[in-house]
């Protein structure tokens, strides 16, 4: 299926990539990283022995429940991160994925000291300060389908923000921050059935988690109005609609 990519990230300024990608059911490649390009660490420094025990403490504990965050190591040499698995992702399928990220981000960004990488099952970022807590306002990147809508695309477009706004409200009462749900549209003979999903990482409080939905689902105008799919994906949230069923539920 065809897709179009877009990010920008204001840790450099303001970037802008169009590419286009062939999304898979299972991909072992990322959807997508960030490398921070503020500072760098070096071959067995304090800050690399303390990210690899980082890293490898998400590995371990994240899993059971689809999310981790934590910190290693002291001032200035700290590292913060966390991981988050998509809310219908198994146990087993959210320990490969995050291992597989792990191992990647560290090869995508050699000796930064922040990094956050992306795949359809999980995602994974790391900082030398707290960020755990906090918005991420400066990481995010869009996907979207191709292919247009064959209904009215004003109508399709205002049933997808309804159904958007609506599992933001469901996420937030959840233990994971995460919803999902369809609704179906019929105009003028043409019909369709939209398939939709919010995610929060479970750092933030219910407030900020809504904040952050809200805000993506403002961003779709930018990238999928009248597609037949389309993604907002950031270092906090992200949201997620189709035209077919696309989680393991």
């Amino acid at each position: 299926m065809g897709f179009s990519i877009r990010a920008f990230s204001l840790h450099l300024s303001i970037l802008i990539i169009s590419s286009l990608l062939i999304q898979t059911t299972i991909s072992v490649d990322p959807l997508f990283n960030i490398c921070s390009t503020s500072q760098n660490y070096t071959a067995k420094s304090p800050y690399e022995i303390n990210l690899n025990k980082l890293l490898s403490d998400l590995n371990s504990k994240t899993p059971p429940t689809g999310f981790g965050l934590g910190s290693s190591g002291r001032f200035p040499n700290r590292a913060y991160g966390l991981s988050l698995c998509r809310g219908d992702v198994s146990t087993k399928d959210c320990r490969a994925c995050l291992v597989n990220a792990s191992t990647q981000i560290t090869k995508r960004c050699p000796n930064d000291r922040g990094a956050i990488i992306w795949y359809d099952n999980c995602y994974l970022k790391y900082l030398d300060n707290d960020f755990l807590g906090k918005i991420d306002t400066q990481n995010r990147f869009y996907m979207w389908n191709l292919n247009n809508v064959s209904i009215n695309p004003e109508i399709f477009n205002q049933k997808t923000r309804d159904l958007l706004s609506k599992l933001s409200e469901n996420a937030i009462e959840t233990m994971k921050m995460f919803a999902n749900g369809e609704v179906e549209v019929g105009v003028g003979g043409e019909y369709a059935k939209i398939y939709g999903m919010v995610q929060c990482s479970r750092d933030l409080s219910r407030v900020d988690c809504k904040k952050c939905v809200d805000d993506a689902i403002s961003e779709l105008p930018r990238c999928c109005g009248g597609k037949q799919g389309g993604r907002v994906v950031g270092g906090s949230c992200n949201i997620r609609y189709e035209t077919y069923p696309f989680l393991n539920l």
